[in-house]
């Protein structure tokens, strides 16, 4: 049976996912649940590290949206198996950077993969797995780009960041569309505005769906 709560956070690149993970984590284990896991995707498992690496570094590029898509979908398997079930049936709060969404949204963007094939390939992937609450951290493009450059510094870009702005403007898109369709699961948060606002609007929306007493110790004697 499930016992914790599964928080994605989704967005373009330079959004400011990690930060706030990283802030929503400390926040949590500051006295308001028991345990909290850290993961990523695609990543989390040795697997699935590894499939990262290939997709980030463009070699599954020639493979079409799709096949990227089925990639993706592997690492996400491996993950879900081996991290993700594990930690909610103990009762975590378990904090995923990027799951599903960003495949749906990026591997959409260009219309490489059909919204019905990524549909299909999700409801298979996921086996009723999905996330209780998601934060869709969302600014124009042009700023995001901008922050990932000066976070990467010297270094090379992946194979998502070298994409065209026009790609990003259509990213911004899907992920706003995929909020507008599930209210009830995605929060957008203005990650334009300052680190500290940021961090505030994602736990006061984490309160406002799991009052304090359910997200505090007595949920869990």
């Amino acid at each position: 049976m499930r016992k914790g709560r599964f928080i994605t956070f989704e967005g373009g690149e330079g959004a400011g996912k990690s930060t706030q993970i990283r802030r929503l984590a400390a926040a949590l284990r500051a006295g308001h649940a028991r345990e909290v896991v850290v993961t990523r995707e695609p990543g989390g498992t040795p697997l699935a590290e590894r499939l990262r690496a290939i997709i980030l570094a463009g070699k599954a590029r020639d493979l079409g949206d799709f096949g990227e898509a089925l990639l993706f979908s592997a690492a996400r398997i491996d993950h879900i198996d081996r991290i993700i079930r594990p930690a909610l049936a103990r009762g975590a709060y378990l904090l995923c950077d990027r799951f599903a969404d960003s495949t749906r949204a990026y591997q959409g963007a260009r219309g490489g993969a059909g919204e019905d094939i990524l549909a299909t390939l999700e409801r298979v992937t996921l086996d009723g797995v999905r996330p209780d609450l998601t934060f869709i951290l969302d600014l124009p493009p042009e700023i995001g780009l901008e922050r990932a450059e000066k976070r990467r510094g010297q270094g090379g870009v992946d194979r998502f960041e070298g994409e065209a702005l026009a790609f990003h403007a259509a990213l911004r898109e899907k992920f706003l569309d995929i909020a507008r369709a599930e209210p009830d699961r995605c929060k957008v948060i203005d990650a334009s505005t300052p680190e500290d606002e940021v961090a505030e609007a994602i736990f006061s929306a984490c309160l406002k769906k799991w009052p304090l007493p359910a997200l505090g110790e007595k949920q869990w004697a």
